[in-house]
């Protein structure tokens, strides 16, 4: 039976992402020869949002989806570009009359069909959204109607928010990948009927930073409580993804997280 092999790359934020991508990404393909890239995107802009150009730059480092979550809408100029590129998907549990996909199928080099589903937390969020265990159970009954690979991005807060979608959707999907947080955790496992979990592939920016973004701003907004800009930090910089591997069923063979900081 043939193994397919997906990487999904951690939130990647700003220019220090982007740059660390371009490093770093045919490292790990010519390592791991994964068949289908995807990308958390929502940060890779500026460090808040997506634009068309910086889209369409990491679609030329050769990845080849782009995930979000919350921060999808912070650049305007994304909203009429969402309709036309179903390379970009946003939480398919927002309101239908936000523009953009929700999910997607797509084909690897050896044009094995993968869906994609995003959807978003709403934990913790202050946002009204639609249930993201409701919505996302119905669209990966249609979405395996087309194939039986099926890998989720949960852009959610919270920890147990994330763990119930993952025993949720245990062996309803290959892989439950949660983003947000932007700190990896070590907790990547494959749960009972063969869904791949982790809580959350980490993040691809600036390691001396509070999530990407300068320290002080962010330390003053916690003492003051008052309005603060955040700009993307600069320095050191590390790449965070995993790599599942699955099998045509759909069964997560194997999960494995890269973690790599510059200079190693």
């Amino acid at each position: 039976m043939s193994v397919i092999k997906i990487a999904l790359i951690g939130d990647i934020v700003g220019r220090p992402g982007r740059q660390m991508v371009r490093r770093l990404l045919g490292d790990l393909c010519s390592r791991e020869d994964p068949e289908l890239i995807i990308a958390n995107g929502e940060n890779a802009a500026g460090g808040m949002g997506l634009t068309p150009q910086v889209a369409k730059e990491l679609f030329d480092m050769g990845v080849d989806v782009l995930t979000s979550g919350n921060h999808i809408w912070d650049k305007k100029e994304i909203l009429d570009y969402l309709p036309q590129e179903p390379r970009i998907l946003r939480p398919l549990n927002y309101p239908k009359s936000v523009p953009g996909f929700g999910s997607g199928v797509f084909k690897t080099r050896r044009g094995y069909k993968v869906a994609v589903l995003n959807l978003n937390g709403r934990v913790f969020f202050g946002v009204h959204l639609d249930c993201p265990f409701e919505v996302g159970m119905t669209e990966v009954r249609r979405l395996k109607e087309v194939t039986p690979i099926v890998v989720v991005d949960f852009h959610a807060e919270a920890t147990s928010e994330k763990q119930a979608m993952g025993w949720f959707l245990d062996g309803a999907v290959s892989a439950v990948l949660g983003t947000h947080t932007h700190v990896q955790t070590s907790d990547e496992r494959i749960l009972p009927h063969g869904t791949g979990y982790i809580t959350d592939v980490g993040m691809t920016g600036p390691y001396d930073s509070v999530l990407g973004m300068k320290t002080r701003p962010i330390i003053d907004k916690f003492i003051t409580q008052l309005p603060a800009r955040f700009e993307v930090a600069s320095g050191p910089s590390l790449f965070s993804a995993v790599i599942i591997a699955v099998e045509e069923s759909g069964k997560c063979q194997s999960i494995k997280r890269v973690l790599i900081r510059d200079g190693e």
